[in-house]
Protein backbone atom coordinates (compact mmCIF):
# COMPACT_ATOMS: atom_id res chain seq x y z
CA UNK A 1 0.00 0.00 0.00
CA UNK A 2 1.17 3.35 -0.56
CA UNK A 3 1.91 6.25 1.59
CA UNK A 4 -0.44 9.02 1.28
CA UNK A 5 1.83 11.67 1.91
CA UNK A 6 5.09 12.42 2.71
CA UNK A 7 7.43 14.97 3.68
CA UNK A 8 10.32 16.78 2.07
CA UNK A 9 13.27 19.51 2.64
CA UNK A 10 13.34 21.96 -0.22
CA UNK A 11 16.25 23.88 0.74
CA UNK A 12 17.22 22.61 -3.05
CA UNK A 13 13.97 23.46 -4.42
CA UNK A 14 13.70 27.35 -2.55
CA UNK A 15 16.71 27.92 -4.22
CA UNK A 16 15.71 27.00 -7.69
CA UNK A 17 12.33 29.55 -6.79
CA UNK A 18 14.58 32.51 -5.95
CA UNK A 19 16.87 31.97 -9.22
CA UNK A 20 12.85 32.00 -11.39
CA UNK A 21 12.03 34.73 -9.48
CA UNK A 22 15.43 36.55 -9.95
CA UNK A 23 15.08 39.49 -11.97
CA UNK A 24 11.18 39.71 -12.09
CA UNK A 25 8.69 43.07 -11.43
CA UNK A 26 6.77 43.26 -14.88
CA UNK A 27 3.33 44.36 -14.01
CA UNK A 28 0.79 41.52 -12.92
CA UNK A 29 -1.30 40.05 -15.49
CA UNK A 30 -4.95 39.05 -14.62
CA UNK A 31 -5.25 35.25 -12.62
CA UNK A 32 -8.98 34.91 -14.33
CA UNK A 33 -8.32 31.64 -16.13
CA UNK A 34 -10.47 28.88 -18.04
CA UNK A 35 -11.45 26.57 -14.47
CA UNK A 36 -10.05 22.96 -15.84
CA UNK A 37 -13.16 20.17 -15.86
CA UNK A 38 -12.67 17.76 -12.64
CA UNK A 39 -11.04 14.75 -12.92
CA UNK A 40 -12.16 11.37 -11.90
CA UNK A 41 -11.06 9.40 -8.59
CA UNK A 42 -9.07 7.01 -10.60
CA UNK A 43 -7.45 9.71 -11.95
CA UNK A 44 -7.20 11.81 -8.93
CA UNK A 45 -5.32 8.89 -7.06
CA UNK A 46 -2.46 9.08 -9.26
CA UNK A 47 -2.11 13.30 -8.14
CA UNK A 48 0.78 13.91 -6.14
CA UNK A 49 -0.28 17.57 -4.71
CA UNK A 50 2.84 18.97 -3.07
CA UNK A 51 2.04 20.88 -0.19
CA UNK A 52 4.57 23.72 1.30
CA UNK A 53 4.49 23.85 5.05
CA UNK A 54 6.10 26.40 7.77
CA UNK A 55 7.19 24.56 11.24
CA UNK A 56 4.57 21.50 10.53
CA UNK A 57 1.58 23.75 11.07
CA UNK A 58 -0.82 22.84 8.20
CA UNK A 59 0.28 18.91 8.50
CA UNK A 60 -0.03 18.95 12.33
CA UNK A 61 -2.95 20.20 12.13
CA UNK A 62 -4.17 18.04 9.48
CA UNK A 63 -3.03 14.89 11.11
CA UNK A 64 -4.74 16.32 14.49
CA UNK A 65 -8.17 16.15 13.55
CA UNK A 66 -7.45 12.42 11.18
CA UNK A 67 -7.69 14.55 7.69
CA UNK A 68 -4.81 12.37 6.33
CA UNK A 69 -6.07 8.86 6.87
CA UNK A 70 -8.63 9.04 3.74
CA UNK A 71 -6.82 10.81 0.98
CA UNK A 72 -8.10 10.33 -2.35
CA UNK A 73 -4.72 11.63 -3.71
CA UNK A 74 -1.03 11.74 -2.48
CA UNK A 75 0.56 14.84 -0.85
CA UNK A 76 4.39 15.55 -0.19
CA UNK A 77 5.05 18.32 2.61
CA UNK A 78 7.87 20.38 2.10
CA UNK A 79 8.96 22.70 5.04
CA UNK A 80 10.29 26.18 4.08
CA UNK A 81 11.38 28.96 7.30
CA UNK A 82 8.86 31.53 6.36
CA UNK A 83 6.41 32.49 3.62
CA UNK A 84 8.40 34.51 1.36
CA UNK A 85 10.56 31.03 0.14
CA UNK A 86 7.60 29.14 0.20
CA UNK A 87 5.97 31.29 -2.71
CA UNK A 88 8.43 31.69 -4.53
CA UNK A 89 8.82 27.68 -5.07
CA UNK A 90 5.17 27.58 -5.16
CA UNK A 91 6.05 30.02 -8.81
CA UNK A 92 8.00 28.36 -9.64
CA UNK A 93 6.14 25.18 -9.72
CA UNK A 94 8.50 23.44 -7.36
CA UNK A 95 5.23 22.96 -4.97
CA UNK A 96 1.50 23.16 -5.42
CA UNK A 97 0.23 25.39 -2.70
CA UNK A 98 0.69 26.69 1.11
CA UNK A 99 -0.06 28.66 3.72
CA UNK A 100 1.29 31.86 4.24
CA UNK A 101 0.27 35.04 6.40
CA UNK A 102 -0.66 38.24 5.15
CA UNK A 103 2.64 39.84 3.59
CA UNK A 104 4.11 37.65 1.66
CA UNK A 105 1.52 37.54 -1.09
CA UNK A 106 2.05 41.17 -1.37
CA UNK A 107 5.80 40.79 -2.51
CA UNK A 108 5.03 37.73 -4.54
CA UNK A 109 2.86 39.96 -6.46
CA UNK A 110 5.50 42.69 -6.55
CA UNK A 111 7.63 39.96 -8.34
CA UNK A 112 4.86 39.03 -10.75
CA UNK A 113 5.16 35.87 -9.57
CA UNK A 114 2.72 32.81 -10.72
CA UNK A 115 0.64 32.90 -7.76
CA UNK A 116 -2.97 32.84 -7.04
CA UNK A 117 -4.43 33.68 -3.55
CA UNK A 118 -7.13 30.78 -3.31
CA UNK A 119 -8.65 30.85 0.53
CA UNK A 120 -8.15 32.76 3.52
CA UNK A 121 -8.19 32.66 7.33
CA UNK A 122 -8.50 35.08 10.09
CA UNK A 123 -5.89 34.01 12.40
CA UNK A 124 -5.16 35.46 15.78
CA UNK A 125 -2.69 38.63 16.02
CA UNK A 126 -1.48 38.45 19.47
CA UNK A 127 0.92 36.32 18.47
CA UNK A 128 2.34 39.28 15.95
CA UNK A 129 4.84 39.91 17.99
CA UNK A 130 7.48 42.50 18.07
CA UNK A 131 9.87 41.13 21.26
CA UNK A 132 12.75 42.19 23.04
CA UNK A 133 14.84 40.99 25.58
CA UNK A 134 13.70 40.37 29.17
CA UNK A 135 15.89 42.97 30.42
CA UNK A 136 15.82 45.34 27.92
CA UNK A 137 15.44 48.57 28.65
CA UNK A 138 12.35 49.36 25.82
CA UNK A 139 9.47 50.21 27.31
CA UNK A 140 7.78 51.65 24.25
CA UNK A 141 7.63 51.53 20.79
CA UNK A 142 8.50 55.01 20.25
CA UNK A 143 11.93 54.21 21.91
CA UNK A 144 13.04 51.42 18.76
CA UNK A 145 14.22 54.97 16.99
CA UNK A 146 17.70 54.22 15.98
CA UNK A 147 16.97 50.47 17.15
CA UNK A 148 18.08 47.35 15.05
CA UNK A 149 15.04 45.30 14.92
CA UNK A 150 15.12 41.88 13.59
CA UNK A 151 12.45 40.32 10.74
CA UNK A 152 12.38 37.86 7.80
CA UNK A 153 11.73 40.31 4.69
CA UNK A 154 8.18 39.75 3.61
CA UNK A 155 7.05 38.31 5.86
CA UNK A 156 3.79 38.86 8.10
CA UNK A 157 6.37 40.10 10.84
CA UNK A 158 7.28 42.61 8.14
CA UNK A 159 4.17 43.81 7.87
CA UNK A 160 3.35 43.84 11.54
CA UNK A 161 6.61 46.13 11.93
CA UNK A 162 5.30 48.58 9.42
CA UNK A 163 1.99 48.95 11.06
CA UNK A 164 3.16 48.67 14.36
CA UNK A 165 5.76 52.03 13.50
CA UNK A 166 3.03 53.97 11.92
CA UNK A 167 1.08 53.86 14.81
CA UNK A 168 3.82 55.10 17.49
CA UNK A 169 4.67 58.00 14.65
CA UNK A 170 7.51 56.27 13.16
CA UNK A 171 8.22 55.10 9.86
CA UNK A 172 10.79 51.60 8.68
CA UNK A 173 13.10 54.64 7.85
CA UNK A 174 13.61 55.26 11.67
CA UNK A 175 15.20 51.99 12.49
CA UNK A 176 17.33 49.18 11.30
CA UNK A 177 15.58 46.38 9.85
CA UNK A 178 17.81 43.71 9.87
CA UNK A 179 15.95 41.09 7.51
CA UNK A 180 16.81 37.52 9.24
CA UNK A 181 14.60 34.06 8.76
CA UNK A 182 13.22 32.88 12.30
CA UNK A 183 16.01 30.66 13.27
CA UNK A 184 18.97 33.12 12.97
CA UNK A 185 16.95 36.10 13.96
CA UNK A 186 16.40 33.98 17.46
CA UNK A 187 19.84 33.31 17.96
CA UNK A 188 20.32 37.14 16.91
CA UNK A 189 18.26 38.02 19.59
CA UNK A 190 19.49 35.57 22.54
CA UNK A 191 22.70 36.93 21.73
CA UNK A 192 21.65 40.74 21.63
CA UNK A 193 22.76 41.22 18.39
CA UNK A 194 19.41 42.87 17.69
CA UNK A 195 17.40 45.05 20.04
CA UNK A 196 13.24 43.77 19.18
CA UNK A 197 12.73 40.87 17.12
CA UNK A 198 9.21 40.39 15.35
CA UNK A 199 8.00 37.09 14.92
CA UNK A 200 4.83 35.01 14.87
CA UNK A 201 3.88 31.64 16.47
CA UNK A 202 4.92 29.30 17.35
CA UNK A 203 8.47 31.81 17.59
CA UNK A 204 6.55 33.89 19.81
CA UNK A 205 5.37 31.41 22.25
CA UNK A 206 9.25 29.68 22.01
CA UNK A 207 10.76 32.87 22.36
CA UNK A 208 9.04 33.93 25.32
CA UNK A 209 8.92 30.22 27.13
CA UNK A 210 13.13 29.58 26.48
CA UNK A 211 14.33 32.98 26.86
CA UNK A 212 11.74 35.29 28.46
CA UNK A 213 10.97 37.58 25.83
CA UNK A 214 8.60 40.24 26.54
CA UNK A 215 6.09 41.54 23.68
CA UNK A 216 6.98 45.17 23.34
CA UNK A 217 3.50 45.49 20.85
CA UNK A 218 1.70 42.58 19.47
CA UNK A 219 -0.54 42.82 16.14
CA UNK A 220 -4.13 43.67 17.89
CA UNK A 221 -5.45 46.51 16.45
CA UNK A 222 -3.37 47.03 13.44
CA UNK A 223 -2.43 43.58 11.60
CA UNK A 224 -5.30 42.22 10.09
CA UNK A 225 -4.53 39.20 10.87
CA UNK A 226 -5.29 36.94 7.34
CA UNK A 227 -3.80 33.97 6.70
CA UNK A 228 -4.01 32.57 2.74
CA UNK A 229 -3.71 29.25 1.08
CA UNK A 230 -1.29 30.31 -2.24
CA UNK A 231 -1.24 27.78 -5.45
CA UNK A 232 0.69 27.85 -8.18
CA UNK A 233 -0.51 28.72 -11.38
CA UNK A 234 0.31 25.69 -13.07
CA UNK A 235 -1.14 23.18 -10.74
CA UNK A 236 -4.35 25.24 -11.19
CA UNK A 237 -4.49 25.05 -14.59
CA UNK A 238 -3.78 21.27 -14.26
CA UNK A 239 -7.06 19.41 -14.20
CA UNK A 240 -5.84 16.62 -11.57
CA UNK A 241 -4.34 19.19 -9.53
CA UNK A 242 -7.16 21.38 -9.64
CA UNK A 243 -9.56 18.68 -8.40
CA UNK A 244 -7.03 17.64 -5.22
CA UNK A 245 -6.39 21.89 -4.82
CA UNK A 246 -10.47 21.98 -4.53
CA UNK A 247 -10.47 19.00 -2.24
CA UNK A 248 -7.26 20.26 -0.02
CA UNK A 249 -8.45 23.88 0.68
CA UNK A 250 -11.80 22.61 2.23
CA UNK A 251 -9.54 19.65 3.85
CA UNK A 252 -7.95 22.43 5.76
CA UNK A 253 -10.59 24.50 6.58
CA UNK A 254 -12.59 21.97 7.67
CA UNK A 255 -9.28 21.24 10.25
CA UNK A 256 -9.35 24.83 10.88
CA UNK A 257 -12.85 24.35 12.58
CA UNK A 258 -11.83 20.82 14.21
CA UNK A 259 -8.71 23.03 16.32
CA UNK A 260 -11.11 26.02 17.55
CA UNK A 261 -12.93 22.92 19.93
CA UNK A 262 -9.67 20.95 20.11
CA UNK A 263 -6.71 23.09 21.13
CA UNK A 264 -4.63 20.74 23.22
CA UNK A 265 -5.28 17.71 20.62
CA UNK A 266 -3.62 19.91 18.08
CA UNK A 267 -0.77 21.65 20.67
CA UNK A 268 0.06 18.18 21.01
CA UNK A 269 0.25 16.67 17.68
CA UNK A 270 2.17 20.09 16.73
CA UNK A 271 4.91 19.43 18.96
CA UNK A 272 5.16 15.53 17.94
CA UNK A 273 5.89 16.64 14.63
CA UNK A 274 8.54 19.86 14.96
CA UNK A 275 9.64 18.67 18.18
CA UNK A 276 8.51 21.83 20.04
CA UNK A 277 7.82 21.38 23.54
CA UNK A 278 4.64 21.35 24.57
CA UNK A 279 4.27 24.32 26.33
CA UNK A 280 5.02 25.95 23.16
CA UNK A 281 2.71 24.63 21.38
CA UNK A 282 -0.17 24.49 23.98
CA UNK A 283 0.56 28.89 24.57
CA UNK A 284 0.63 29.02 20.88
CA UNK A 285 -2.78 27.41 20.44
CA UNK A 286 -4.12 28.80 23.33
CA UNK A 287 -3.91 32.25 21.83
CA UNK A 288 -6.40 31.00 19.45
CA UNK A 289 -6.75 29.33 15.81
CA UNK A 290 -7.24 30.11 12.50
CA UNK A 291 -10.71 30.12 11.46
CA UNK A 292 -11.87 30.09 7.49
CA UNK A 293 -13.16 33.58 5.83
CA UNK A 294 -14.43 34.58 2.00
CA UNK A 295 -12.06 35.43 0.07
CA UNK A 296 -14.10 38.87 -0.36
CA UNK A 297 -14.02 42.38 -1.06
CA UNK A 298 -13.09 43.15 2.68
CA UNK A 299 -10.38 40.82 2.88
CA UNK A 300 -8.91 41.72 -0.48
CA UNK A 301 -9.43 45.72 0.62
CA UNK A 302 -7.40 45.28 4.21
CA UNK A 303 -4.97 43.64 1.83
CA UNK A 304 -4.54 46.24 -0.97
CA UNK A 305 -4.10 48.89 2.01
CA UNK A 306 -1.27 47.26 3.54
CA UNK A 307 0.52 46.86 -0.51
CA UNK A 308 -0.14 50.55 -0.50
CA UNK A 309 1.13 50.99 2.83
CA UNK A 310 4.88 48.99 2.01
CA UNK A 311 4.87 51.42 -1.44
CA UNK A 312 4.65 54.05 0.60
CA UNK A 313 7.44 53.10 2.50
CA UNK A 314 9.35 52.30 -0.62
CA UNK A 315 10.10 48.17 0.51
CA UNK A 316 8.03 47.56 -2.98
CA UNK A 317 8.90 48.69 -6.39
CA UNK A 318 6.25 50.56 -7.50
CA UNK A 319 2.16 49.42 -6.55
CA UNK A 320 0.20 45.97 -7.06
CA UNK A 321 -3.47 45.66 -7.85
CA UNK A 322 -3.78 42.67 -5.20
CA UNK A 323 -7.53 41.32 -6.51
CA UNK A 324 -5.12 40.62 -9.76
CA UNK A 325 -3.69 37.25 -7.51
CA UNK A 326 -6.79 36.07 -6.11
CA UNK A 327 -8.75 33.16 -7.61
CA UNK A 328 -12.32 32.43 -6.02
CA UNK A 329 -12.88 29.06 -8.07
CA UNK A 330 -13.43 27.49 -4.49
CA UNK A 331 -15.30 29.59 -2.66
CA UNK A 332 -18.54 27.70 -2.89
CA UNK A 333 -16.54 24.87 -1.81
CA UNK A 334 -15.08 26.79 1.44
CA UNK A 335 -18.57 28.29 1.98
CA UNK A 336 -20.18 24.73 2.49
CA UNK A 337 -17.24 23.92 4.43
CA UNK A 338 -17.82 27.34 6.92
CA UNK A 339 -21.59 27.69 7.17
CA UNK A 340 -21.73 23.21 8.36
Amino acid sequence: MRKPYRTLTLTAIAAVAVAVLAGCGAPAESTTAAVPAPVGPAELANVTLKVGDQKGGVKSLLTAAGLLDDLPYKIEFSTFTSGPPLLEAASAGAIDIGRVGNTPPIFAAAADAKISVVAAAQAPVADDALLVPPDSPLRDVSELKGKTIGVAKGSSAHGQVLYTLRAAGLSTKDVKLSYLQPADAFAAFGQKAIDAWAVWDPYTSQAQQESGARVLADGVGKTNGYVFQVAGRDALADPGKNSALREYVARVAKAQKWADTHRPEWAAAWAAETGLKPEVTNAATARGVELPVALDDQVLKSEQDLANAFSDEKLLPGTIDFAAFADQRYSEDLRTVREK
